[in-house]
């Protein structure tokens, strides 16, 4: 089939690593959303505080995670809690919150290799949607079916709350947006993208946790929420987004 354009609605692994443009590239078929290069980029939360680092942004700190002869993970000295998840998934998938040595039981994931660990970050969700380089809104964000934001308060009805636009400080609100904006704009993404927080409200302080190059457009999702809040249907929205599609 020749189709006229791809609305690339692919989410975590290899819908959003970058494969999928890449392919389109070569088959001509025009696409939506970020191409090959922020897309392989932003999918690797690792490669991501690498590329960024030379921003004024704040991530939390990574753990060097050790792994022993039997495959386990091995913490030397860690303070706890930390966060332990893949370093290329997406929707908080396989994403545990670790409160001591013994929680180590709780991982399980084929390959401990692509595992990451960082600083556990008490503090408010936040989330900033950014269409063709502009930041639409900060918002916050109440899980309901756990203590994070995990993949069940992620899609499920009323798995979370969402606050629009977020009650935070206005000083961190605007730097979230300009950070969202700087983000975007130093990994070449492209249509529709999204920057995910973290703001301490105890050492006020704000840290980006990631970038998602293909965000979510479902009923509970936080970007059609977004731009509704700042005047765009869902329908315009998509046509925004299909008008742009091109190939890299």
């Amino acid at each position: 089939e020749k189709f006229d354009f791809c609305f690339n609605a692919l989410h975590g692994g290899l819908g959003e690593n970058g494969s999928i443009p890449g392919f389109l590239n070569i088959i001509n078929i025009p696409y939506t959303h970020s191409g090959v290069r922020a897309s392989s980029i932003a999918i690797d939360k690792i490669v991501t505080k690498q590329v960024l680092k030379v921003s004024e942004i704040n991530f939390p700190h990574n753990i060097d995670i050790d792994l022993n002869k039997t495959n386990e993970i091995d913490l030397p000295n860690s303070n706890f809690p930390l966060v332990i998840k893949p370093k290329t998934e997406g929707s908080s998938i396989g994403l545990k919150i670790i409160e001591s040595l013994k929680d180590l039981s709780l991982i399980n994931y084929k390959n401990q290799n692509d595992l990451m660990a960082e600083e556990f970050i008490e503090g408010t969700e936040l989330t900033v949607g950014v269409l063709n380089g502009k930041a639409l809104c900060v918002t916050e964000i109440i899980p309901k079916t756990a203590n994070f934001y995990n993949y069940n308060s992620k899609y499920l009805k009323n798995g979370s709350e969402h606050i629009l636009p977020a009650k935070i400080p206005k000083k961190v609100y605007q730097k979230a947006m300009k950070w969202s904006e700087i983000a975007y704009r130093m990994l070449g993404c492209r249509g529709i993208a999204r920057a995910d927080f973290k703001f301490s409200p105890i050492k006020d302080k704000l840290y980006m946790l990631e970038i998602n190059t293909h965000p979510g457009m479902t009923a509970t999702s936080l970007i059609p929420e977004q731009a509704k809040y700042c005047g765009i249907s869902f329908n315009k929205l998509i046509l925004n987004l299909s008008e742009q599609a091109k190939c890299d």
